[in-house]
């Protein structure tokens, strides 16, 4: 048994009764490899060069066209994966999951193909939604090529404005190449489907330009493919409304419009930049590195393509473009114990003021949140002493992209021991101690998505545990201070109000605990009052553990809206690979995947292969301390997945790093016996003197 354990509840799942020529095969995990750059490229001349699809270059031309937006691995059928990888079957066909916008025809739409056999492909198929949805043109994400045109349209429809800029802000629009306003656009961009509106929030470039906006926001209507038909809708300058551009600046011009003057951002301790400012009052000092990890003997762990191993792990692991990290073929001691646990989606629920604040409801894999693998810095987002991996996207660009250093995989000390017993004679000595160190071997990559930064991690420990964390920090998304926008908020600098928000991460736990045909089972803990059977008149008080296999209803999370659940297990379909979708975020009203209807088919789950869609999640109040950017302590969320019964003891009795230490002469513990499995010192890099010990507690 393994057990689903999230903060909130006690959830169980239960078991019922690309390769070329080499001089080895290819490890099997790498069915589920991402794409390489060869086989990104392949795939993309294959699709360019068929007269049928008509396709264009991402960069440059018209709206209207027919493009390539991405292409990703397509994962095998997992009936196929596991013949593989289990019985000795054909290896999976290798496939790209391709999608392309059809803008240059009657009826635009968004079409998603499978593309194969890789490394050479040689044909194309149709890869439908559930229930066969189509995904209108105009539900796609935003391309680079899109947000070129909107600055232009929107540089061209605020040059009557550019005296009340200049003269509130010190920066503008025209002709900049310094001193400039740049923009942040929200999401969703409208208020029902077949709408192509966004809010942009006008900001002063500066470092961590966030923070600094300028009081002014923009709605500007952009469905049209044609950016010459796109036009300004409403406007919302510090607290007022406006139905036009020639409103606002004929009310600046007659004097009648309260400016919101800013001051001029100082040359440097910019509030929103990372330079120190300031001193602790202990005086310690801070001028001289820290703690770091190390590795004195080497690295414990096995990092082979997309296989990871460590202790009693294996696991295949990939970076999709769309959604971040995925894990397959997650296994124990050899046996298997989840098919896949992944990331699926990061929401941000905003309230606020203003027309972008209260429209803001971020859905971060409509931005493509598992290409948004930015370098991680050695020393600060990873260890010295990780292993790096490069990452390769090809999403809205005419070839592979590389992301340098966008996964990490490190040993953490966790700084708490794993196990640890002092067995105390209550003499002042001890029959013996033993402790084994605490160790977890961390995979990481993080999404900057705009302003936010998300870290990801999945954490393995030596005693079968796994840990899923994501930890949230970069900075806050922000809007221009009013009075009356304290309701939603706090004023975190002059002009700026942090306004509050909720996040929720989304994750898929497809667990096969011995085998695919599991059950679902929840435990509920009741206080009882009984008869002492051995002293009569007494009462004996205690908990009461009670395992059901009839589940009741999925609880209702008190702060969500209606539907909405902490854990939510269903059958495994594979036209429900996802939760959600890059669409879902321009089209949350009608998108094509719904998962509401994954739990609304009334399914049996008993002895099933299930899934489990587990949500995290925490309210976010911003304050004063969020500036420059939020930190991380007291902003994570995850879940665990842990053994229960499954083992006869802990696993970790494996390891060969534990101190057991016995006194040769109790009670006076003046000689000692200790054993260890590892070298006496861990080298010179932690302490060059070996392990000693004392263990008693005399009166001085």
């Amino acid at each position: 048994m393994w057990q689903l354990g999230l903060p909130w509840a006690l959830a169980l799942l239960v078991t019922a009764a690309g390769s070329g020529p080499s001089a080895e095969p290819p490890d099997p995990a790498s069915i589920f490899a991402d794409l390489t750059p060869a086989e990104l490229r392949a795939v993309r001349t294959f699709l360019m060069e068929r007269p049928e699809l008509g396709l264009s270059p991402s960069r440059g031309g018209p709206l209207a066209k027919n493009s390539l937006f991405l292409v990703e691995l397509l994962p095998p059928k997992k009936r196929w994966a596991l013949r593989f990888l289990e019985h000795g079957g054909a290896r999976p066909r290798r496939e790209a999951r391709a999608v392309i916008f059809f803008g240059a025809q009657a009826e635009p739409n968004v079409t998603e193909l499978a593309v194969g056999p890789l490394p050479r492909p040689s044909s194309y198929r149709h890869l439908p939604f559930k229930g066969g949805r189509a995904v209108p043109f105009w539900a796609r994400p935003m391309t680079r090529l899109e947000y070129e045109l909107l600055h232009e349209a929107l540089v061209a429809a605020l040059a009557p404005l550019e005296p009340l800029l200049r003269e509130a802000t010190g920066f503008g629009f025209q002709n900049c190449s310094e001193r400039c306003l740049t923009f942040s656009d929200i999401a969703p961009r409208g208020l029902g489907p077949g709408e192509r509106r966004t809010w942009l929030v006008i900001q002063r470039f500066v470092e961590g330009f966030f923070l600094h906006p300028a009081g002014l926001e923009v709605l500007l209507d952009h469905r049209d493919p044609d950016p010459r038909r796109w036009a300004v809708r409403r406007l919302w300058y510090n607290g007022r409304y406006f139905g036009s551009v020639r409103e606002l600046a004929e009310s600046h011009a007659r004097g009648a419009l309260p400016l919101a003057r800013l001051p001029e951002p100082p040359a440097r301790h910019l509030f929103s930049s990372y330079e120190p400012r300031g001193r602790f009052s202990s005086g310690t000092p801070t001028e001289v590195h820290g703690a770091k990890v190390c590795e004195p003997q080497g690295r414990r762990y096995r990092l082979r393509g997309n296989r990871l191993e460590y202790g009693g792990w294996s696991l295949a692991f990939r970076l999709r473009s769309s959604a971040g990290l995925q894990l397959f073929d997650v296994r124990f001691g050899g046996e298997r114990v989840a098919y896949e646990l992944s990331v699926q989606e990061a929401i941000a629920f905003y309230g606020g003021h203003s027309p972008a604040a209260m429209q803001t409801k971020y859905m971060d894999a409509g931005w493509a949140m598992g290409a948004s693998s930015y370098e991680l810095a050695r020393g600060v987002d990873c260890p010295e002493t990780a292993a790096f991996l490069d990452a390769h996207h090809l999403l809205d660009a005419d070839g592979p992209v590389r992301f340098p250093r966008a996964i990490c995989v490190f040993e953490l000390p966790t700084g708490v021991p794993l196990r640890r017993h002092f067995d105390s004679d209550f003499q002042g000595g001890f029959h013996f101690y033993a402790g084994l160190e605490g160790r977890a071997l961390v995979l990481r990559t993080t999404s900057t998505v705009y302003n936010y930064d998300y870290i990801w991690d999945f954490l393995l420990y030596p005693n079968g545990v796994l840990e899923t964390k994501v930890h949230a920090t970069g900075y806050i998304h922000a809007t221009f201070y009013t009075p009356e926008g304290r309701r939603y908020g706090s004023r975190v600098h002059s002009h700026l109000l942090g306004n509050i928000h909720t996040h929720l991460v989304h994750y898929k736990v497809d667990l096969d605990v011995a085998g695919s045909g599991n059950s679902f089972e929840t435990m509920d803990i009741r206080f009882e009052n009984i008869s002492n059977p051995w002293s009569a008149g007494a009462r004996v008080s205690g908990d009461q553990g009670r395992v059901g296999q009839e589940p009741p209803a999925p609880r209702l999370t008190p702060p969500l809206p209606r539907g909405r659940y902490h854990l939510a297990v269903t059958r495994r379909h594979e036209n429900e690979p996802s939760s959600s979708s890059i669409y879902t975020q321009n089209n949350p009203w009608d998108p094509p995947v719904t998962f509401e209807s994954f739990i609304r088919d009334n399914e049996t789950i008993e002895d099933q292969d299930l899934v489990a869609w587990v949500t995290v999640g925490f309210l976010h109040v911003p304050h004063a301390e969020d500036i420059p950017n939020t930190a991380t302590p007291g902003n994570a969320v995850g879940f665990f997945l842990r053994p229960f019964n499954f083992f006869s003891e802990d696993p970790s009795v494996a390891s060969r790093a534990p101190v057991i230490v016995r006194p040769l002469d109790p009670p006076a513990c003046s000689r000692l016996q200790i054993q260890r499995w590892t070298p006496a010192s861990p080298g010179p890099c932690v302490d060059p003197e070996p392990f000693t010990y004392n263990g008693t507690y005399r009166q001085v």
